[in-house]
């Protein structure tokens, strides 16, 4: 009888083992069922014990090396089953979660079946997989906008890498989209070279791969002499050209998965310049979930700065104010801004605590836009800080660990303003918005004119118009493209025809141009050309159209409603404010009273009013409110006297030729008038000030 080893009963063995180990780890998750519920029946209990898991990591390290095991080995596996059980507990504590309210899931991926993002997307939704349909799209921005028709539930793109860095097409995306981060995961990448057959290295003339795929390996590729590249949309649909081709001396850099499934084989594993190379990817759906607020979550957000001085330090202070744990800042420039910049800001915390929302108030009224992009559960992946710390062995030093990484105390939530215009709401006496729109500014004590006709005619005329403005004291430009007329039979305005004249015209000359738009529909395509959205009158209480503005990057120009009240007036620019847009000019423009001798009433004391109440800059419509060219240049003047930030007036070349709101529009002398008078007045209050501030 042979004392040789029988390598099949030994492997029987194993798998008898493998078998005993899956049934211990099943059981392992139906006690963290129970833990989950009894979390649950308890308030106030949070989800993580991290110092319950630095001391039971730390004991089972030291019976691994006791038994003869490596303790890294043995702690990472460990540590697998923690988030493991982290993500189960989750599911639980979530009060909302999309994926348990339909037969069917639609999962969507930028790729084919194998990429990365797949094998992420099924990673998350592992307890849906029975009912899940993952759908692949050629491009980020496709699965996106699917996800946005309704055609997804949920859409997974990968958003940063320990190597490469942030993934700037995602991040451009959820900065213009309405859709919200709900989750994310945590991809561990192991490139690997894939060939037709196992052929030797020497072999290879020729790799194909996602772009990110090639940087990652820079270094192996460097090793292998004499071959070229070739970039991919994703690291599976290279893999799937390979074998279509049928070139043994081709290659593609993927998945060990990419290769299994189309029947490849690998010729190398990790083959990575780094190691430890990870991926996170984000979770996006139409709806946000609402997580129990005992989970350990985190907020995403990206803000842009004012153009000021500290202003990113005044950004910075309310999360150390309120006892806000950053866990990332990241610059990137601005679109259609050089060399203005704004932040991608990970924090923990959870959206409806009180300090979080007292921070996020404080830090928008240091930013032009602010968004939150979402909040959803923090994913672990490898060994934080925490695990780190389990080899320690004296008590003393344990003790000294768990101390460090104690959560310091939240300073107390501040009391807010008891007025429903939170963000709007000044809350010294010295602050104040600055709006920069080009090189004008708003609120910061010098006065603007904003001149042009009521509506964009022709490319002449609102090139003469620009001209004009440009020439008698004027800098920014206003025309009207769509035109909110009482009668149907009236000029409607021009439409995107006249918006390309008008900002031609501003081109032209050096203006910025102002331009009203009435849809929603039609926020993001103005805003693409015009420098600031005019919110006329009629519009001030349009809700929908006000949200909408509060995702548009540019500064609002929101006018007063012909019969709201100064408070209504503020609510109106707090939708706008609280979608994230701080960039809010409002505009008085003359109230509805008894008085029939003019058109409008020009309430010129809601100036000092509203200066008192809120720290958005105030101009002036006095064209509106008068209705008569004679009496806009003494308004305009009394505007300035009252300490608005500015005006902004209807001038024509030929006022007696225009198609709307001619007997308003001021002549070019008139408009020579109302300039020369407000620099007057301007340099009178300057020195009125002076004075006393020396007295």
């Amino acid at each position: 009888m042979s004392d040789k080893p029988n390598l099949e009963e030994i492997r029987k063995e194993l798998d008898d083992l493998n078998e005993r180990m899956l049934d211990t780890i099943s059981q392992r998750m139906q006690l963290v069922e129970k833990v989950a519920a009894a979390k649950l029946a308890q308030p106030g209990q949070k989800l993580r014990d991290k110092e319950r898991e630095r001391v039971m990591l730390a004991e089972l390290a030291k019976k691994a090396r006791e038994k003869g095991l490596n303790p890294y080995y043995v702690k990472r596996i460990f540590n697998d089953l923690i988030e493991y059980s982290l993500d189960d507990q989750s599911r639980h504590m979530s009060r909302r979660d999309p994926a348990e309210t339909k037969d069917l899931v639609r999962i969507g991926f930028q790729g084919v079946e194998g990429a990365y993002s797949h094998l992420a997307a099924q990673k998350h939704f592992a307890k849906d997989l029975e009912n899940a349909a993952f759908v692949g799209y050629s491009t980020f921005g496709d699965a996106f906008r699917a996800c946005e028709r309704g055609d997804l539930d949920f859409v997974v793109l990968p958003l940063e890498n320990t190597i490469g860095g942030s993934i700037n097409a995602t991040y451009r995306l959820l900065e213009d989209s309405a859709l919200h981060i709900v989750g994310e995961e945590v991809w561990q990448v192991q490139h690997c070279l894939i060939g037709l057959e196992n052929v030797p290295l020497g072999r290879v003339r020729h790799i194909a791969s996602h772009p990110q795929a090639l940087l990652q390996c820079s270094a192996f590729l460097a090793s292998l002499p004499g071959i070229t590249v070739e970039s991919f949309t994703d690291t599976a649909e290279a893999v799937r050209r390979l074998k279509e081709r049928q070139e043994i001396t081709h290659a593609a850099i993927a998945s060990e998965d990419a290769a299994e499934r189309y029947g490849l084989h690998v010729l190398k594993r990790d083959i990575a310049d780094q190691k430890e190379n990870y991926t996170k990817f984000v979770v996006c759906a139409k709806n946000p979930v609402e997580y129990d607020a005992r989970l350990d979550t985190k907020i995403s957000l990206v803000l842009a700065t004012n153009h000021k001085e500290g202003a990113l330090l005044q950004c910075l202070r309310p999360f150390h104010e309120h006892g806000l744990n950053l866990l990332k800042l990241e610059s990137r420039p601005k679109l259609h801004t050089p060399w203005e910049y704004q932040f991608y800001v990970d924090f923990e915390g959870h959206i409806a605590d009180q300090n979080v929302t007292n921070a996020l108030e404080q830090i928008q009224r240091h930013t032009s836009y602010l968004k939150v992009l979402g909040c959803y559960p923090i994913r672990t992946q490898g060994f934080d800080a925490v695990q780190v710390a389990e080899d320690v062995e004296s008590t003393a030093l344990k003790e000294e660990v768990a101390g460090a990484f104690c959560e310091t105390p939240a300073e107390p939530a501040k009391t807010k303003s008891a007025k429903p215009y939170r963000l709007a709401a000044r809350e010294s006496g010295d602050e104040k918005t600055e709006i920069k729109v080009g090189d004008v500014v708003l609120g910061d004590g010098s006065f603007t004119v904003i001149a042009g006709p009521c509506a964009v005619e022709s490319r002449e005329q609102i090139m003469e118009s620009a001209k004009l403005v440009r020439d008698l004291g004027g800098v920014m430009l206003r025309g009207g493209v769509f035109k909110p007329r009482t009668s149907p039979y009236s000029f409607q305005g021009m439409g995107y025809e006249g918006l390309d004249y008008l900002v031609e015209a501003g081109k032209t000359y050096g203006l910025p141009i102002v331009t009203e738009v009435m849809h929603p529909q039609d926020v993001m395509k103005v805003a693409a050309k015009a420098d600031v959205i005019q919110i006329g009158a009629r519009n001030m209480q349009n809700f929908s159209l006000l949200s909408e503005l509060g995702r548009c990057r540019r500064p609002i120009l929101l006018k007063r409603g012909m019969m709201a009240s100064i408070d209504e007036l503020l609510m109106a620019a707090e939708y706008i404010l609280a979608g994230g847009n701080s960039q809010v000019i409002l505009c008085e423009r003359g109230i509805r009273t008894f008085e029939t001798a003019t058109r409008n009433t020009l309430d010129l004391q809601a100036i000092p009013v509203l200066k008192r109440l809120t720290h958005l800059p105030i101009i002036v419509d006095p064209s509106h409110a008068a209705g008569d060219r004679e009496l806009v240049v003494p308004m305009a003047l009394a505007a300035a006297a009252a300490g608005a930030d500015g005006i902004i007036v209807e001038t024509h070349p030929h006022p007696d030729q225009a198609i709307c709101d001619g007997p308003q529009a001021l002549t070019p002398e008139q408009f020579r008038q109302v300039t020369s008078g407000v620099q007057a007045i301007g340099r009178a209050l300057a020195g009125s000030a002076a004075a006393a501030k020396s007295a």
